[in-house]
């Protein structure tokens, strides 16, 4: 008899999964609801796609359905806009649409963290108010020699965490050995698509570097940073605990240091495969070396560099892809601004891709594979900010740092940083490609989605000091 209770309570789950799974699927277009697209494989849809290359993917459904569509990912609807003149209707309604939630889950994939009192707005007035705007220059200086993203993370950790560097005697090539392994599985973990070893590895690495930032924010006075001190003292005052605590040190090392060293890669890349470029940025920072006696006259205060501006926001505009997603908390109708209307279902994800549009829109930016460091510029050098489609100029037209709730705190930090970093590189080192004709690397398709594109490669150079140095 217990055996046949057994078998009946395992039918009964199977059938019951089997009514999920058809009402899931029986799933069509309602009136003034955006095209529809389940894919061929019931319940999964465009999943395994949407993963390997998401620009790809919805680049295609871009050509067959127009610019609004939904999809089946993985059991989920996921409502795409690619108007950029549309993106406020998503970015400013804070009623129907919710951000946190799928931050949280997020969080809960890739850190195990959950903060279920957090406050985004107050964390990031703390981080506006706290978070370092320079990394010192006798820091970069000391760290000049090396790959640009590992060299520029440890300039970047050692700025956010160098008290607790010198207080608790964390290694920091150790905490960057680990993050390496934790980043490279971070789009896996947040897909929860991680295989068996895979999974036994993001869990031991994760615990060890808790381990390592733990000590992070418990220090008084210089040995400890204020920034660190002051994000303690908020999660303590949303309830969280010792271990949470712990665990979001590592969301903040991911937040702080995760983009800035790809970009600065992307930068460089593009600077040395273009010698045009390379010889307008050397130019404009020889003129203001020029004009200041300090040894480092661009290092420790804000300068006007447009050439270099706008080389590194057309970098961006190549490699700066994340998605801008909320959660629809209740039935909407999203005004577009064509006039259309479309409906929402609550339940339903929206997601905004600004890396296919307006950053890779040939409407917008002619030629939008190829790198123009002057892109950004009139004629007269000042910074260019009309562009249009359809007749229409725009407001957004390129979006690397996102908008409204999901506009980086850091931006700031981050353009400075990489400014200063390619500024003493440059000044500093003599830099040729040992290849003339070398190309710049593919990127890591599966990286899209996730803030700074990645590449699948290297781009080998030969450096030496300048004599002048």
């Amino acid at each position: 008899s217990r055996l046949r209770a057994m078998i009946w309570t395992i039918l009964l789950i199977v059938q019951g999964i089997l009514i999920l799974f058809i009402l899931v699927s029986k799933r069509s277009r309602s009136e003034k609801e955006p095209p529809l697209d389940k894919g061929v494989i019931p319940w999964l849809g465009h999943a395994l796609e949407f993963g390997r290359d998401a620009s790809k993917f919805l680049t295609r459904m871009k050509v067959k359905h127009g610019d609004i569509f939904t999809v089946r990912v993985a059991g989920r609807y996921v409502t795409v806009l690619l108007d950029p003149s549309s993106y406020d209707a998503v970015i400013e309604d804070s009623v129907s649409l919710d951000f946190t939630r799928y931050a949280q889950v997020l969080m809960d994939r890739i850190f195990s963290l959950r903060l279920p009192h957090h406050n985004p707005a107050v964390e990031k007035a703390m981080m506006k108010q706290y978070v370092p705007i320079l990394i010192p220059s006798t820091l970069l200086l000391a760290l000049l020699c090396g790959p640009a993203q590992k060299q520029l993370y440890m300039a970047g950790y050692l700025t956010h965490f160098e008290g607790e560097q010198k207080s608790n005697r964390t290694d920091p090539i150790a905490v960057y050995a680990e993050y390496r392994k934790f980043d490279n599985l971070l789009t896996k973990m947040a897909r929860t698509m991680l295989k068996p070893e895979e999974k036994r590895t993001a869990h031991s690495v994760r615990v060890r570097l808790w381990d390592l930032l733990a000590p992070a924010g418990l220090g008084e006075g210089s040995g400890s940073s204020t920034w660190l001190r002051c994000y303690r003292h908020l999660l303590q005052e949303e309830g969280a605990d010792e271990e949470t605590q712990r665990r979001a040190l590592l969301l903040q090392l991911w937040a702080t240091q995760g983009n800035v060293g790809p970009a600065a890669f992307w930068l460089l890349g593009f600077l040395l495969t273009n010698p045009e470029a390379m010889r307008a940025v050397k130019k404009e920072f020889s003129k203001i070396s020029g004009q200041d006696s300090a040894q480092c006259p661009l290092l420790d205060r804000l300068q006007h560099t447009p050439v270099f501006d706008s080389a590194l926001e057309e970098t961006l505009r190549l490699s700066a892809a994340p998605f801008i997603t909320r959660e629809v908390v209740q039935a909407k109708t999203l005004h577009m601004a064509d006039g259309q209307e479309y409906k929402l279902r609550s339940g339903d994800r929206v997601c905004l891709f600004p890396f296919i549009s307006p950053q890779m829109d040939p409407e917008i930016h002619q030629e939008p594979q190829r790198f123009k460091y002057d892109r950004f510029l009139n004629q007269e050098g000042s910074v260019k900010k009309d562009f249009f489609k359809g007749g229409r100029r725009l407001k957004y037209y390129t979006m690397p740092w996102g908008a409204g709730t999901n506009g980086c705190v850091g931006k700031r930090f981050a353009i400075s940083s990489i400014r200063q970093f390619v500024y003493l590189v440059l000044s500093h080192l003599e830099l040729e490609l040992c290849d003339p004709e070398a190309q710049m690397p593919e990127v890591n398709s599966s990286r899209y989605g996730f803030g700074m594109l990645q590449p699948e490669g290297d781009l080998a150079i030969r450096y030496k000091p300048r004599r002048s140095h």
